[in-house]
């Protein structure tokens, strides 16, 4: 059971942000020469996925801006596999919530389902590209590049996955992720994505990297001839950049998950988690022998995908879950484990005294805790008391303050790190 006794720790990283997001965009395009490649008047479509990606609609604003200064017509497509439950609708209003409409960015926004086959890879894959962009005269699109939650490679999630998967909308990521089984998803990203290249339909992306505090910290304009070669690259710089938890914990609790979050809801390899939900696959991160997570972040719209990770919840995370996105999403990705509901109590007082009973440890005292907010929050967390003299010997993480452990009177937890997330909004 959680001790009275926690201490709250900060843990210090580089801050890398970019102090004019939208400066730099419409820089980093200025400099692309994409438009000299086009005749004026041209139609041009511009991929965007979602995933709570910082400063999106503003970087989006800027792609856009600088095609309309040019005389082309742009448009906007969601560049997406299984989001928003696979249905037009429901992936404009993914790009909608992210604050990208046609309103805001002074475009069209086409969301169609259909695509149109590009043919075979080598392997025999077939590869698909959404076909109102396809019917446009060029296509770029607008992402981030991070580690995947699934997979380790020197290409994971970037402009290689969006121009392969994203691209092929839920078509192609079901049989993409199908034949990943066999191959590898690096393998059918990278095969993929060079036959969508091959086309000559793509005429670049604007990658974005962000630092350990979720923050914008580089804005790369990429050529469609270098975007392999730049994925790299820009996963190196990511991944040296990425939080951690502090130390290893016998019991992780987390305030909420959620799509927004991550594409597993909390990101595997921070809870250090493995496709099929894995304990502690992932070498040289902290160890985390049991997840509990308490609830559903609002802005996930009900999709608990990755909810399979997790070793105990809540009945309010379960009563809250849409099960038609979450089951498409499962469907798309290949991996039905994600989205098995662990054992599920009224309150946080049951789920800790039956998660905590399965940590390992004799006496119940010695068994060590960590509590965040989500995992993109990592630079303040809750320890158990017993954590102390291994965070103290950490030069980048503080003991920021003592508290006592907080209940409602439904048995909840009272967080300090909801608080906290309140007070900075």
């Amino acid at each position: 059971m959680l001790p009275s006794r926690l201490i709250v720790v900060r843990q210090k990283y580089p801050d890398m942000r970019l102090f004019d997001v939208s400066a730099e965009a419409r820089s980093q395009m200025e400099q692309s020469g994409f438009a000299e490649q086009l005749r004026p008047g041209a139609r041009v479509a511009i991929g965007v996925g979602s995933r709570g990606i910082s400063n999106i609609a503003l970087i989006v604003q800027a792609v856009v801006h600088y095609w309309r200064d040019r005389g082309m017509a742009p448009f906007i497509f969601p560049a997406m596999g299984s989001h928003g439950a696979a249905t037009p609708e429901g992936q404009a209003d993914v790009l909608g919530r992210f604050g990208i409409s046609e309103q805001t960015m002074g475009c069209p926004i086409i969301s169609r389902l259909d695509v149109v086959s590009l043919g075979k890879t080598d392997d025999g894959v077939e590869v698909f590209m959404d076909a109102a962009a396809h019917g446009s005269d060029a296509v770029m699109v607008v992402g981030r590049v991070k580690w995947h939650t699934t997979f380790h490679g020197r290409i994971e999630s970037g402009l290689m996955k969006m121009t392969a998967i994203g691209l092929g909308k839920f078509a192609g990521a079901q049989k993409y992720h199908t034949h990943s089984k066999k191959h590898g998803l690096e393998h059918v990203i990278r095969t993929a994505g060079r036959h969508v290249l091959q086309t000559g339909k793509m005429i670049g992306g604007l990658a974005i990297i962000e630092d350990a505090y979720h923050h914008t910290a580089k804005i790369d304009v990429v050529p469609a001839r270098c975007m392999e070669q730049r994925d790299e690259d820009n996963l190196t710089l990511a991944k040296s950049w990425m939080p951690k938890l502090s130390c290893d914990v016998d019991v992780l609790i987390v305030d909420q998950m959620g799509k927004n979050i991550s594409g597993t809801g909390m990101d595997a390899k921070v809870v250090n988690r493995g496709p099929a939900s894995e304990y502690n696959p992932w070498p040289g991160l902290p160890l985390v022998q049991r997840i509990f997570v308490r609830d559903l972040d609002p802005q996930s719209h009900g999709n608990a995908m990755g909810i399979g990770m997790a070793d105990v919840t809540t009945d309010r995370l379960v009563q809250a879950i849409d099960w038609q996105s979450t089951s498409v999403n499962a469907l798309s990705s290949g991996i039905p484990s994600r989205i098995r509901v662990p054992v599920h109590f009224a309150s946080d007082r049951e789920c800790l005294e039956w998660v905590s009973a399965t940590a390992g440890k004799t006496n119940p005292t010695d068994v060590t805790y960590g509590w965040i907010l989500n995992t993109l929050a990592l630079d303040r967390m809750v320890m158990s008391e017993n954590l102390r003299a291994q965070v103290e010997l950490q030069a980048h993480v503080d003991v920021e303050a003592e508290l006592q452990c907080g209940w409602d009177k439904r048995g909840n937890l009272i967080s300090p790190l909801l608080a906290g997330a309140r007070g900075r909004s």
